[in-house]
C-alpha cells in the first residue's frame, strides 16, 4: 500500500524534529527515522494498529519512541492514509475502543 499524509500530518512530524532538534539534533533524526520506519510498517501490515472510538480510524505506537500515527486504511484506492502523529502525552482526539 501508499502512504499518503495529511497536512496536519506533515505538520505534525516537522514540529516534532524541531521540538527535538532544539535540544539534540542528532536525537531528532533518531526519532523521526523511527517513526517513518513505522510508518512503513503500515505500508506492509495496515491493520497492525488499535482501532478507535472514530470509525475507520486506527492507531500505531511508533517501536522505539511512543510516537503514536493514527490513520485510516483505504482498500479502495490501495494506500494508508496518516491523519496525525502525536505524543503520548499530549490531549488525544481519539481511544481506543
Amino acid at each position: 500500500m501508499k502512504l499518503r499524509f495529511t497536512p496536519r500530518a506533515t505538520k505534525d512530524l516537522a514540529e516534532i524534529a524541531d521540538y527535538i532538534s532544539a535540544r539534540n539534533p542528532k536525537a531528532a533524526q533518531r526519532v523521526r527515522a523511527s517513526i517513518l520506519d513505522s510508518l512503513q510498517t503500515l505500508a506492509i501490515f495496515p491493520n497492525a494498529g488499535r482501532r478507535q472510538n472514530v470509525p475507520n480510524v486506527r492507531k500505531l505506537v511508533t517501536a522505539k519512541y511512543p510516537y503514536l500515527l493514527y490513520y485510516i486504511v483505504n482498500e479502495a484506492a490501495d494506500e494508508v492514509i496518516v491523519i496525525s502523529i502525536q505524543h503520548p502525552a499530549r490531549d488525544r482526539e481519539y481511544d481506543d475502543l
